[in-house]
């Protein structure tokens, strides 16, 4: 294999991602569109306010990658204090603040949106974001224990800095306040479904899986056939996403453009942000890839359903929400080409990691 080149290596899901992902968007939104009603038939299909579509999609996707990380290597994540400093003030210092910046310098005049963006800039990603990390080559342990201590703050500090980047702040600055209705319940039902599931899952996968048949079996044989899954999950979750409001998207697309606008800016600067603060520690390619995702990514899925139990569904407040995975997706596919042009630069080693 060392003569093929790299794109005949991969699979045909992961040669063909981003064609794949675009069709998955368009799906959705034209379903959305051209069925009416359907995102009431999906939303209404939930549980104490969880969309089980949604939640299967995110499950299916997150379940494959979690089966792959080795949990007996986390404790040398665990160790690494730079790392974690390092994600904590990217995720909690800078990305909240650098929201709210973005937000009233380029929304000023519109205050639902400008309040839906700094929503979605309080939530840490704790499901995507493991996916974009295993296409880039990012370290898999790493990203495990990255998403575990973004769940943790995200449940004491989502509401805190809710209410001081949307009250306390704009207070200060004789700006206009606004208000945010949540629960640390909320939020933590959140992450135990989505992050807790699937994580106990695929540490249940391997211990019972390479006890029974070895790690070789485990790794060889078992993977391969899981593996497929997370990107079957990603394309079914990007439908049902964009189907819930592709007549939004499609029938406001001027303010679908402002609302892109900072988070564009904003992708950008917590990628490249993640970048230079792994190259300052030192952390090598792998963990560096890993801060910068997760730096990156959002949780959209409690954006969104904190939005729409404040604001409403309809809101402009849900809207933003609603546009965060609609640029989040393609930017972020972009962003691990761009990852893995880094690594061939940095490492000069293969650039590819197929999830089939």
């Amino acid at each position: 294999m060392a003569g093929v080149p790299v794109v005949e290596r991969l699979s045909l899901l992961d040669r063909f991602l981003p064609v794949w992902i675009g069709l998955a968007m368009a799906a959705g939104l034209l379903l959305g569109r051209l069925v009416p009603g359907v995102g009431d038939v999906v939303s209404q299909v939930a549980v104490d306010g969880i969309s089980l579509p949604i939640a299967l999609g995110l499950l299916i996707m997150m379940y494959p990658v979690l089966a792959k990380v080795r949990y007996d290597r986390l404790e040398s994540v665990t160790g690494d204090r730079k790392l974690l400093v390092g994600s904590l003030a990217l995720n909690w210092v800078l990305g909240p603040a650098l929201m709210f910046a973005l937000a009233w310098l380029m929304l000023p005049d519109l205050p639902e949106y400008r309040t839906g963006l700094i929503i979605v800039g309080l939530a840490r990603c704790i499901a995507m974001v493991i996916i974009w990390n295993d296409l880039a080559c990012g370290d898999r342990e790493a990203a495990a224990v990255l998403v575990a201590l973004n769940s943790v703050f995200q449940v004491v500090m989502f509401a805190v800095l809710g209410w001081f980047y949307l009250s306390v702040l704009p207070g200060w600055l004789g700006l206009e306040q606004a208000t945010i209705d949540t629960s640390p319940w909320q939020i933590a039902r959140s992450v135990l479904i989505f992050l807790g599931i699937p994580l106990l899952a695929g540490y249940l996968s391997r211990r019972f899986g390479e006890k029974a048949k070895g790690r070789d079996w485990y790794e060889s044989a078992f993977l391969p056939k899981v593996a497929p899954w997370a990107l079957y999950g990603l394309l079914f979750t990007i439908v049902i996403l964009f189907a819930l409001q592709g007549e939004q998207i499609t029938g406001r697309p001027l303010d679908v453009a402002r609302i892109a606008l900072p988070l564009l800016v904003y992708f950008a600067v917590m990628w490249g942000g993640g970048y230079l603060a792994g190259a300052c520690l030192r952390l090598g390619y792998a963990r560096t890839t890993t801060l910068a995702f997760t730096a990156a990514g959002n949780n959209f899925e409690l954006a969104i359903a904190v939005a729409v139990a404040t604001y409403g569904a309809t809101s402009g407040q849900a809207l933003a929400g609603v546009v965060g995975p609609l640029v989040e997706v393609p930017v972020l596919v972009a962003l691990v080409y761009a990852s893995l042009a880094l690594r061939r630069r940095i490492d000069r080693t293969p650039t590819s990691r197929s999830l089939a």
